[in-house]
C-alpha cells in the first residue's frame, strides 16, 4: 500500500498530464481551459500563485487586470480583493 507521499506524487503526475498541450479534453475540461480576466481592487500590489498551473499572477497596482488560466480561476475568485471581470 503506497504511503501518502506516493499518493501526492501520483496526484502531481495526474495534474501534469491534464495540463499538457494536445491532451484530449475530458468532461468539463473545455470550460477550464478558457482564459479569464481578473481585476485587483486592493490598494497595493498582489501576487497570487495558481494552485493548479503553478503560474504566478502579478497585480502591480489597484485596477490592474491580468489574464488567468481557467484551471486557476476558481481559486483566484476566492482571493479577497480580486474579482473576475470577464472571460474569453
Amino acid at each position: 500500500m503506497p504511503c501518502c507521499g506516493q499518493k501526492r506524487q501520483q496526484l502531481r503526475e495526474t495534474n501534469a498530464r491534464r495540463s499538457e498541450p494536445g491532451q484530449p479534453a475530458g468532461p468539463g475540461q473545455s470550460a477550464q481551459s478558457a482564459t479569464f480576466y481578473f481585476e485587483y481592487v486592493g490598494r497595493t500590489g498582489l501576487t497570487v500563485v495558481g494552485p493548479i498551473t503553478g503560474r504566478r499572477y502579478r497585480f502591480g497596482r489597484a485596477g490592474a487586470r491580468v489574464t488567468v488560466d481557467g484551471r486557476d480561476a476558481m481559486s483566484l475568485a476566492a482571493v479577497p480583493k480580486l474579482r473576475q471581470v470577464s472571460h474569453l
